[in-house]
C-alpha cells in the first residue's frame, strides 16, 4: 500500500516543527533541519525555544581513514543575523549535512540527511505511539528517535552516535527553552544551579540519564523529570561534561568523540555544592551519552534513544497567578524514568500499531491534500492546546501564543468546528461534554461557554457567564453526535436533562432568543465572531435547527415522546421559516433587525446612521459560515435539515463569491492569516451590495477551521472539485517555507478550529457509525476502488470498495454490527457480527 506523502527539502524546511508528544503532557517539535526545537514539556507553550548544548553527531571510522562527523542536522538556512552571533551553545560551528529531505506521517517523522563527503547513509525517524481510541498509549509524555546508518565506506568501519543534552529543569536563559521575554518569575522561582541533579541509571535493558531538580516544591511546575536512555548495549557516558568557563566542556566533548568514537565515563552526580567561579560563568549542566558499533560495507544499524518527561503540575487558567493543579501524566507515570521503561517494554507492539494507523490512514485512496489536512492538523490533539488535567478530563485552550496559552475554557464556539477528537478519542470528547453539561450550565439552561478547571472550580479571573448562541447549540448536537459514536446510554441520561434545558433556553432564557418557539433564533446573539448578531440569521439558525434534530431523537430513544413532539414541531416551523425568510434566490443571509425590548450598547451603534442599526453585522451577505448547522449535521448522522438543493446552491455560492485564488484584491484592515499571492476563502463577501458601513470584525479573514468546514460540506453536496480547490489553497500556504505544515494558526498556534479537517474524511467516505442502532454504512464521494481509514466509535479500520464489493477489516477495537453497507442500501446482517482486530464484513453494491 503505498502512502502519498509530502516531501520538504531545501529553503522548505525553515518553518517546519513537528510535534511529538503524547495527549496533554507536551511536545518536543523535530525541526525540518532534524533538530529539537520548542521545548513545550513543562505544561505550556514555548514556541521558538532551544535546549542549549542538547544535539545528536554521527562519527564513522573507516577502517585505513580518517574518521568525519557531523551533527545529525541539516546545514543551517539563513537569516544569520543574529546580534551576537550564533553562540556556543548551539554549536553552530560543528559540522552538518548539506541538504536534508523531510517527510511526514503523523506520528511519525522521517528525515534522509544527504552528503556526498561523508562515508554513510544517515536518516532519522521520530514519532510518539499514536494509536486513535487506545488513550494511554496515545498519551505517553516522550518522543522515541530512531537513527539509521548504513556504511557505505566500501571498508569495514567503526560508528558512533553521540547525544548530548542540558539538565532543562529550571533553565530560564534568555532565549533558552522558555524562549524571549518570559519571565523567571512566572515560575517562582525556577531551581538554581545547584539544585539540579544529572544521575546515571541502569534498569533492565534501559541505561541513560536522569535528570531532576530534587528541591523543588512538590507542587511546583519544576516538580519532574527528563530522561535520556537507550536500551543499546555498547555505550559510553557522562553524566556531566568538563566543568570550567567559557565553552572548553563542548570542545573536550567534541574532541573525544571525533577522535575516538567514545567517551571518558564520568558517572559524578553532584548536587547541593556550590559551584566555583569558573563554573559560574554559565548556568548549565549537560550530559552525554555515545552509543557504538562496528558495521562491513554496505551494514546498517538503527541506534535508538528515547527521550522522556513528566511534570504533575500546571497552573490553569491564570498562568502566573493561578493555582497548580495535578496533571494526568502523574496518574499513568511514577516519573521519566517509569515513561521510558514503560515504552521500551511495549515498544514493539507500540510501534507496529502506530503503524497500523499509519498504514490504515495515509495509505488511502483520499486525494493527497485531503490526507495532508487531515493527517497534519491531528498534531493540536498532542499540542500545548489540549491538557488532561488528574480529573481525566480534557482541558483545552483555543490555541497557543508562544509562551502562555490563548483564549482558555474548552471554549465551544470554537471547540464546535472540532471533530478529530471526537472521532479518534471519543471517550476523551466525552469528557469535554460532561464539562459543557455539568458544571458550566447554569439552572437557567444558560452554558458558560469557558470552563474553569478543575470542572467546577470556583472562578478566580472573571470568565463570562453570557451564553453563546453557537457554542450552545452546538453542544446540544455534539452530544447527539457522542452518544450515537458511543453507544452509551448512561452518557445519554447523564446530561439530558441538562440538554433539554441549554435548548429550552433559546425559548425562555433571559436572551429570549425564541420566545415564540418560531423556529429562528432573534434577539442578541454572541457567537464566535467575539460580537453579537441582531436578528435571524442562516449561520445561528441552522445550528438552532440541527439542535432540535439532535433532540428530537434522543427524545424519542428515551421515551419522551411529549418532548420529541415539541422539538420536532418547532423544527419544522424553523425550517420552513429559513428557507423563506433567509433566502435570497442564491444563497442564506441575515435579517438584521433589534427585538423588542432589547438595547444595543452605545459602543455597538454604526457611526453616521440614523436610527438603530448596530455594527457588526452581516445582513445581506454571503458568509462562509451560513450553512455550518447543516454540516455539523452531516457529520454527526443526522441527514439533511434544510432544503438540499438550497444548500447546495448556496454553497456553490460560497465558493463562487468567497474563495479568492489570490488574496491581492482583498483590501483588509484586520488580522491577516493570508495574503498577496495566496488563495484562500475570506469569511464574508456581499456579492449583492449592502455591505454594512462597518461589517462584523473578521468578515475579511482567513481561517483554516471555517475553510476546511466549508470544504467538506462542499464535497458532502457532491461539489467536489470546488471543495478540493479550497483544501489545495489551505495546504500550499503551509509549504514549509512561509508557514509550518503541522501548525495552522489562527489566534494562536494549532488552533483547535483546524480539527475541522477531519470531516473531510468523513465527507469522502460518507460513513456513518451507529453504535445505538449498531450500523456501519458509508456512501463514498469518489468512483470505486476507494480505500479509506474509517472510525467506528470502539474500534477502526480500512473500508475497501471495488468491484461490487465492500469491505470493512478492523485493524483495533472490536466492533458488533447489525447493518453494513452503502446508504440507502439494504444492509440488514443476519446474524449480526461481531469484528475483532484482523476481522473482515463484507456487502456488495452498485
Amino acid at each position: 500500500m503505498t502512502e502519498r506523502l509530502r516531501s520538504y527539502t531545501g529553503a522548505a524546511l525553515a518553518q517546519i516543527a513537528f510535534p511529538i508528544g503524547g495527549i496533554g503532557t507536551g511536545t518536543v517539535s523535530l525541526g525540518g533541519r532534524g533538530n529539537l526545537r520548542d521545548w513545550e514539556i513543562f505544561n505550556r507553550p514555548a514556541k521558538g525555544s532551544t535546549l542549549d548544548r542538547t544535539f545528536a553527531a554521527i562519527r564513522i571510522a573507516p577502517e585505513g581513514r580518517d574518521a568525519q562527523a557531523r551533527v545529525v542536522e541539516r546545514e543551517y538556512l539563513p537569516p544569520f543575523n543574529e546580534a551576537l552571533g550564533f553562540q556556543n551553545q548551539r554549536v553552530a560551528g560543528l559540522p552538518r549535512f548539506r541538504e536534508a529531505t523531510f517527510r511526514g506521517a503523523y506520528p511519525f517523522a522521517e528525515i534522509t540527511f544527504e552528503d556526498a563527503a561523508f562515508a554513510a547513509q544517515v536518516s532519522l525517524e521520530a514519532y510518539n505511539p499514536f494509536i486513535p481510541l487506545d488513550v494511554k498509549n496515545s498519551s505517553i509524555p516522550g518522543m522515541i528517535l530512531q537513527y539509521r546508518v548504513r556504511n557505505t565506506s566500501g571498508v569495514p568501519a567503526m560508528v558512533s552516535l553521540l547525544a548530548a543534552m542540558q539538565n532543562p529543569i529550571g533553565f530560564t536563559r534568555a532565549g533558552g527553552w522558555m524562549g524571549p521575554g518570559v519571565a523567571d518569575a512566572m515560575f517562582a522561582p525556577p531551581p538554581a544551579l545547584e539544585e539540579t541533579l544529572n544521575q546515571y541509571r541502569e534498569g533492565g535493558e534501559l541505561r541513560g540519564l536522569y535528570f531532576t531538580a530534587p528541591l523543588a516544591a512538590p507542587n511546583s511546575v519544576h516538580a519532574g523529570s527528563v530522561a535520556l536512555t537507550t536500551p543499546w548495549p555498547r555505550l559510553d557516558a557522562q553524566t556531566h561534561l568538563y566543568r570550567s568557563a567559557w565553552w572548553d566542556g563542548l570542545h573536550l566533548l567534541w574532541d573525544a568523540f571525533v577522535e575516538h568514537g567514545r567517551l571518558t565515563p564520568k558517572l559524578e552526580p553532584r548536587f547541593g555544592e556550590p559551584r566555583a567561579p569558573s563554573e559560574r560563568q554559565y548556568r548549565w549542566e549537560a550530559g552525554a551519552l555515545c552509543l557504538q558499533a562496528d558495521l562491513l560495507p554496505g551494514e546498517e544499524v538503527v541506534f535508538p534513544l528515547y527521550i522522556h518527561w513528566h511534570f504533575a503540575h500546571t497552573r490553569l487558567w491564570s498562568d502566573e497567578t493561578g493555582a497548580a493543579v495535578r496533571t494526568h501524566v502523574a496518574n499513568d507515570f511514577a516519573d521519566a524514568w517509569d515513561a521510558a521503561e514503560y515504552t521500551h517494554r511495549e515498544h514493539a507492539w507500540l510501534e507496529a500499531t502506530s503503524r497500523t494507523w499509519r498504514q490504515a490512514f495515509f495509505g488511502s485512496s483520499l486525494p493527497e491534500e485531503v490526507i495532508d489536512a487531515a493527517g497534519s492538523q491531528i498534531a493540536i490533539i498532542r499540542s500545548q492546546t489540549v491538557l488532561r488535567l488528574a480529573d481525566g478530563n480534557i482541558y483545552a485552550w483555543e490555541g497557543c501564543q508562544d509562551t502562555r496559552g490563548s483564549c482558555s475554557g474548552n471554549c465551544t464556539h470554537v471547540w464546535n468546528y472540532e471533530q478529530a477528537l471526537a472521532f479518534l478519542f471519543p471517550s476523551l470528547e466525552r469528557t469535554m461534554r460532561r464539562i459543557d453539561f455539568g458544571p458550566s450550565m447554569h439552572p437557567s439552561g444558560l452554558m458558560a461557554f469557558r470552563c474553569e478547571a478543575p470542572a467546577g472550580a470556583v472562578s478566580s479571573s472573571g470568565f463570562d457567564t453570557f451564553p453563546c448562541v453557537d457554542g450552545q447549540m452546538g453542544n446540544v448536537v455534539q452530544a447527539y453526535r457522542d452518544w450515537q459514536l458511543s453507544g452509551d446510554d448512561g452518557f445519554l441520561r447523564e446530561i439530558w436533562p441538562n440538554v433539554k434545558s441549554a435548548l429550552r433556553y433559546a425559548w425562555s432564557g433571559a436572551e429570549r432568543w425564541d420566545p415564540d418557539r418560531t423556529g429562528l433564533i432573534s434577539g442578541r446573539q454572541h457567537n464566535t465572531y467575539d460580537i453579537e448578531f441582531y436578528g435571524p440569521n442562516a449561520m445561528l439558525s441552522g445550528l438552532y435547527l440541527a439542535a432540535l434534530r439532535a433532540a428530537e431523537e434522543m427524545a424519542r430513544y428515551l421515551g419522551e415522546e411529549n418532548e420529541a413532539a415539541e422539538f420536532a414541531r418547532v423544527y419544522a416551523l424553523g425550517r420552513e421559516r429559513f428557507e423563506h425568510a433567509l433566502w435570497n434566490g442564491r444563497y442564506f443571509i441575515q435579517n438584521v433587525e433589534v427585538a423588542a425590548g432589547l438595547t444595543v450598547p452605545p459602543y455597538l451603534h454604526t457611526p453616521g446612521v440614523e436610527g438603530v442599526f448596530p455594527k457588526y453585522q452581516y445582513g445581506a451577505g454571503c458568509l462562509s459560515d451560513q450553512l455550518i448547522g447543516q454540516w455539523q449535521a452531516h457529520v454527526s448522522g443526522l441527514g439533511a435539515i434544510v432544503d438540499p438543493g438550497k444548500t447546495r446552491v448556496a454553497l456553490a455560492e460560497i465558493h463562487r463569491n468567497n474563495f479568492r485564488r489570490e488574496l491581492r484584491s482583498v483590501e483588509s484592515v484586520q488580522r491577516v492569516f493570508a495574503l498577496q499571492d495566496e488563495a484562500g476563502l475570506i469569511l464574508c463577501s456581499w456579492p449583492e451590495g449592502g455591505r454594512p458601513k462597518i461589517p462584523f470584525v473578521y468578515s475579511e479573514e482567513v481561517w483554516t477551521g471555517i475553510e476546511y468546514q466549508v470544504a467538506a460540506h462542499l464535497i458532502y453536496e457532491g461539489l467536489v472539485e470546488e471543495g478540493l480547490e479550497i483544501v489545495r489553497a489551505v495546504r500550499a500556504r503551509h509549504d514549509g517555507m512561509r508557514r509550518n505544515p503541522w501548525d495552522e494558526i489562527e489566534c494562536g498556534h494549532h488552533y483547535a478550529r483546524a480539527l475541522s479537517s477531519w470531516s473531510l474524511v468523513q465527507a469522502f467516505s460518507g460513513a456513518r457509525y451507529s453504535a445505538v442502532e449498531q450500523s456501519l454504512t458509508f456512501a463514498p464521494r469518489l468512483e470505486a476502488p476507494f480505500r479509506c481509514f474509517v472510525a467506528a466509535g470502539t474500534a477502526w479500520g480500512e473500508l475497501n470498495a471495488r468491484d461490487g464489493l465492500a469491505t470493512f477489516e478492523v485493524r483495533f477495537g472490536e466492533v458488533t454490527l447489525k447493518r453494513f453497507g452503502i446508504a440507502g442500501a439494504d444492509t440488514k446482517l443476519e446474524p449480526a457480527k461481531r469484528l475483532r482486530a484482523g476481522e473482515t464484513v463484507s456487502a456488495k453494491f452498485v
